[in-house]
């Protein structure tokens, strides 16, 4: 029997309570085995699920720890590409919350440790676990919608209230883009297989950071065209348009609490059908594919290449529309 992969958290953010840490717990070849933060009141709530945990006061004090074989870092944007490095040098595997960095060649130097090491370092891009995302490609990829002509997609939420969140903030590295314009992005490249080679955004800014993005991009074949905000009413969707249908995306970024996952392939004379995936937990999913690539060696879904594409879209969205 293979030995379960030894998971320690950086931080005890909300997230990482609400939805990361309890599914390393709940994951098939993981055990949640410590956190690292200075106070025991953030501590409890992750020792309330998992008595046993080992709660350290440091990052450094828990990456120091010989038993730890992989890390979750839910940190602040700025701070992950150096936490991902230390991570990496202590010996420690490395799931790391998206964006992995703040500019596209800022990843280079992540690739070239991932490859001196070989260790897993990744960015935690949880929606390509999902089946959701994995039936939605293998459906454009088998022409069930035509030839593909247009992608369109939205995902927003209002945070404005929060003054202090890190995402409000350019220090951090706040922003919509950052935040969710990986999702609306990435998923196109994902699904597609490829790169834009014309970009464009229109922006509205508040204390520095993008609030509304507009963002239009040609690829070879389709247009594309997203928006994603901090300040709109919450709503997410998907959509690729061909020729010979439409396929609609439901809850795309955040099933079973936006909604539930669903596709609905529209064909001609009206007709549709509908694909569900109630209660999968991506998460889970995201977890348990890392554990067995650590373990086996199998390929796993998200690369660091894979999040440097989607970073360089959003490195040229930002780039045409400053000043």
């Amino acid at each position: 029997m293979t030995d379960p992969v030894r998971w320690g958290v950086l931080g005890a953010s909300k997230f990482a309570l609400q939805q990361m840490a309890p599914a390393i717990h709940a994951a098939r070849g993981a055990e949640f085995a410590a956190i690292a933060t200075s106070s025991a009141d953030k501590a409890k709530p992750f020792q309330d699920f998992c008595p046993a945990l080992q709660v350290y006061e440091s990052y450094d004090a828990l990456l120091s720890d010989p038993t730890i074989d992989a890390v979750y870092i839910p940190l602040p944007n700025h701070l992950h590409v150096e936490w991902t490095k230390r991570a990496a040098e202590a010996g420690k595997h490395v799931l790391c919350e998206k964006p992995i960095a703040m500019a596209a060649d800022d990843i280079d130097e992540l690739i070239a440790l991932r490859d001196r090491t070989g260790l897993l370092l990744t960015e935690a891009y949880m929606i390509v676990h999902h089946p959701q995302w994995q039936r939605a490609r293998q459906m454009v990829a088998d022409g069930a919608i035509g030839k593909l002509l247009h992608v369109d997609a939205v995902f927003s939420y209002d945070n404005s209230a929060d003054t202090a969140n890190i995402r409000n903030h350019p220090e951090t590295g706040g922003g919509a883009l950052p935040d969710i314009g990986v999702y609306t992005i990435g998923s196109t490249r994902y699904v597609t297989g490829q790169e834009p080679k014309v970009v464009s955004a229109n922006i509205t800014w508040e204390n520095e950071v993008d609030v509304i993005s507009r963002v239009a991009a040609q690829f070879q074949g389709f247009s594309y065209t997203c928006v994603v905000s901090m300040r709109m009413f919450p709503r997410q969707e998907i959509t690729f348009h061909g020729d010979g249908g439409v396929l609609k995306v439901t809850a795309p970024f955040n099933p079973n609490v936006y909604s539930q996952a669903e596709l609905h392939l529209h064909q001609p004379e009206l007709s549709e059908r509908v694909e569900r995936f109630p209660g999968v937990n991506h998460y889970v999913l995201q977890v348990e594919n890392f554990c067995n690539t650590v373990r086996t060696g199998a390929e796993y879904p998200w690369s660091l290449e894979d999040a440097k594409g989607t970073q360089a879209v959003i490195d040229r969205a930002f780039a045409s529309a400053r000043p």
